[in-house]
C-alpha cells in the first residue's frame, strides 16, 4: 500500500470568493465542516503567513494533533498552509478561489516528507488513506458550501 502523496477536489459555490476565503481562512471554524478535523486554535497572529495553528483530528480511534504554519494568505485567490513534523512542513494544503461568484474552490494536499512514524501510524490504523483523504475534501468542501449559503443570506 503506498501512502497518500496528492489529491484534490473541486466544487462551486454562489458567492463571492473573498466570502468563501474569509470562512477558510478562519482555521478555529473548520472543525465545523471539516470529517476529520475536530478544531483548530491560532498559536500566534491569525490569518497572516507564517502564523501558526494547531489542529485536533480524530479518524476512528486515531487522535492526534498537528501544528501548522500558514504559507499564503491571498484574500481572496489562496489560503495555503503545511502542517509541520519537528518544525519543517510535512504536507501542504491548499485552498483556491476562482472566479468572481460563483466561486469555483479547490482544496488540494501535497506530501512534503512523510516521517517514518508517522508512515507506519497511517499503514498500521488509517486502511485505504488515500480514499480517506479524498472522501473527507469532497465532505468538507460539500459542508463548506452548505455554510457559505446559510451565511450568505
Amino acid at each position: 500500500m503506498s501512502l497518500p502523496t496528492t489529491a484534490k477536489a473541486s466544487i462551486e459555490i454562489d458567492a463571492p470568493p473573498a466570502l468563501v476565503y474569509d470562512l477558510v481562512a478562519d482555521v478555529t471554524r473548520m472543525g465545523e465542516w471539516s470529517p476529520e478535523c475536530v478544531r483548530c486554535e491560532w498559536i500566534d497572529e491569525p490569518g497572516t503567513v507564517g502564523s501558526t495553528f494547531r489542529g485536533h483530528n480524530r479518524r476512528g480511534p486515531a487522535r492526534w494533533s498537528t501544528v501548522a504554519r500558514v504559507l499564503v494568505a491571498d484574500r481572496p485567490r489562496e489560503f495555503s498552509f503545511a502542517t509541520l513534523h519537528r518544525g519543517e512542513p510535512s504536507t501542504r494544503w491548499t485552498y483556491r478561489f476562482d472566479g468572481d461568484g460563483p466561486t469555483t474552490v479547490t482544496e488540494s494536499f501535497e506530501s512534503i516528507t512523510t516521517p517514518r512514524l508517522i508512515a507506519l501510524v497511517e499503514r498500521l490504523f488509517m486502511r485505504d488513506r488515500h480514499a480517506q483523504l479524498e472522501t473527507g475534501m469532497a465532505t468538507t468542501l460539500g459542508v463548506l458550501k452548505v455554510a457559505v449559503d446559510r451565511e450568505s443570506k
